[in-house]
């Protein structure tokens, strides 16, 4: 027997009024130690309650003896670190106190063998007889940035945002929370599905796609026990929300670490490919497109249509971003006459004058704003990838940490520069919101330099910096195919 889960379960497990730690330790190696900091250290709101067989304090908290001890009422989640063996009993005296979901840390279960699968099914069964949400066994954690909880055994904790995160791994929950800090494009919800025994990934989805501090749904996969559930999830889910998956263990070396790590029977690939094509969901290559590809939905309307035009301060940049689009799903813009006059009228005769539009270092300090203008209010153009910026910049760090700063004018011109590449930046975000189109800021300077005043125009003003512009026209290529996906089902 396995329990439905409502609405009210997900609350108690997302935005609980109180958490409780079973099995707090004063070992600050132990997971009962590492879960009670982390929830205290990223200020959690809630009242806050740990047991710890010795009753030690711990981190300020006094710990309760028993869950027996616990005040009724006063906590929703239970956060699991003890021994399995201990759990049954734990699990029916917190249903016995109110609380409504527990999240099952422990290992030794469904991914131990049959020994340990009997234990996971008996956990199962009397979750389902408490009426209480059980998440895991064997799982790493759960976040949630609207109620600043972070109950989890391994950190970060990332910046609020847009992107709902589910994963059969707790390390690629980490990983995708750990490339949310960095890029500043934040995280609504996570959650370390583990061995899923109750809770699954299908159930999750469906959550967030009623759950409105979500806008995106970021998932890693491994096994798929049920397919025609997961696929009708999926496509329940999909017109709603859009949803990016990475699936590991499509290999036979992969499906095998996939068994002894979360106890997944994976599928195969070429079937998984088709089911979530069919069901409009975005399947990403690898944990870095998949992040790529989250970020673009949560911070960029999708394309209209597929015509791409690529904005660049030096051609070479523009000619790889030409080819990654010639090799994707998106058209490289052939200029419209109206438009190629236009810009004539802003740019030196040098500039290329066809698509990709390069500047050909012609511009002047207004250039740069007047023809993003010009091509993002343009109806022919449904997305522009933006390249070039922060060069000025990045010239500007190198002559501040130089001998000769800040005399020889060097102060003056390296804050120019700052604002100026900033200014363009911020140009280009602002017209995307003002048009509702995609329009992708891309340089290297995003993970070589994440200070840069380009970078920081962008993250400031709520978008997502690309590291390369192969990796921008992927996330475009992915939008737009979702988008049309969108379209014909409609």
């Amino acid at each position: 027997m396995r329990l439905d889960p409502t609405p009210e379960h997900f609350a108690a497990l997302f935005d609980p009024a109180g958490v409780v730690v079973a099995g707090a330790s004063t070992h600050p190696g132990k997971f009962g130690f590492v879960a009670l900091h982390n929830i205290l250290a990223a200020g959690y709101e809630g009242k806050v309650f740990a047991t710890n067989r010795d009753g030690a304090e711990v981190l300020g908290v006094t710990t309760l003896r028993s869950i027996d001890e616990l005040p009724h009422g006063e906590a929703d989640l239970l956060f699991v670190c003890t021994p399995a063996a201990a759990n049954v009993e734990l699990l029916r005296g917190a249903a016995a106190r109110g609380v409504r979901a527990a999240f099952v840390a422990s290992a030794g279960y469904g991914e131990a063998g049959d020994e340990g699968r009997q234990a996971q099914d008996e956990l199962v069964a009397l979750a389902a007889e408490l009426d209480m949400l059980l998440v895991g066994p064997n799982g790493q954690g759960v976040v949630s940035t609207p109620s600043k909880l972070c109950a989890q055994i391994v950190a970060p904790y990332p910046p609020a945002g847009r992107i709902g995160i589910v994963s059969q791994s707790g390390n690629f929950v980490s990983s995708f929370q750990n490339l949310a800090c960095a890029s500043g494009v934040g995280v609504s919800r996570a959650l370390s599905a583990g061995n899923a025994a109750a809770v699954g990934i299908p159930d999750v989805l469906r959550y967030f796609a009623d759950d409105p501090a979500t806008e995106v749904a970021l998932v890693y996969v491994e096994g798929v026990p049920d397919g025609r559930g997961f696929y009708e999830a999926l496509r329940s889910v999909t017109p709603r929300l859009p949803v990016v998956v990475v699936k590991g263990g499509t290999t036979e070396g992969g499906s095998a670490a996939a068994a002894s790590h979360t106890g997944s029977l994976a599928s195969d690939a070429r079937v998984f490919d088709g089911m979530c094509a069919q069901a409009g969901a975005v399947r990403a290559q690898t944990i870095e497109e998949a992040f790529d590809v989250a970020a673009a939905f949560a911070t960029m309307a999708l394309p209209s249509g597929p015509n791409v035009a690529v904005m660049t301060t030096a051609g070479g940049w523009g000619v790889v971003t030409a080819d990654a689009i010639s090799r994707s799903g998106l058209d490289l813009l052939a200029l419209p006459d109206v438009l190629r006059a236009a810009l004539d009228e802003k740019l030196p005769p040098r500039w290329s004058r066809n698509n990709p539009i390069d500047l050909a270092g012609g511009e002047t300090k207004d250039t740069i704003p007047e023809v993003l203008e010009l091509l993002v209010g343009h109806q022919s153009v449904d997305a522009l990838v933006l390249l070039g910026m922060g060069i000025q910049s990045n010239q500007g760090r190198m002559e501040r940490e130089g001998p000769f700063y800040p005399e020889w004018g060097l102060e003056r011109i390296c804050a120019f520069h700052d604002r100026q590449d900033r200014r363009y930046t911020e140009t280009a975000t602002s017209l995307a919101s003002e048009f509702s189109k995609p329009v992708a800021v891309a340089t290297e300077l995003a993970t070589a330099d994440p200070s840069n005043a380009a970078v920081q125009g962008v993250r400031d003003n709520g978008g997502y910096c690309f590291p390369s512009a192969q990796r921008a026209v992927v996330a475009l290529d992915h939008m737009w195919r979702y988008a049309r996906w969108r379209q014909r089902r409609a």
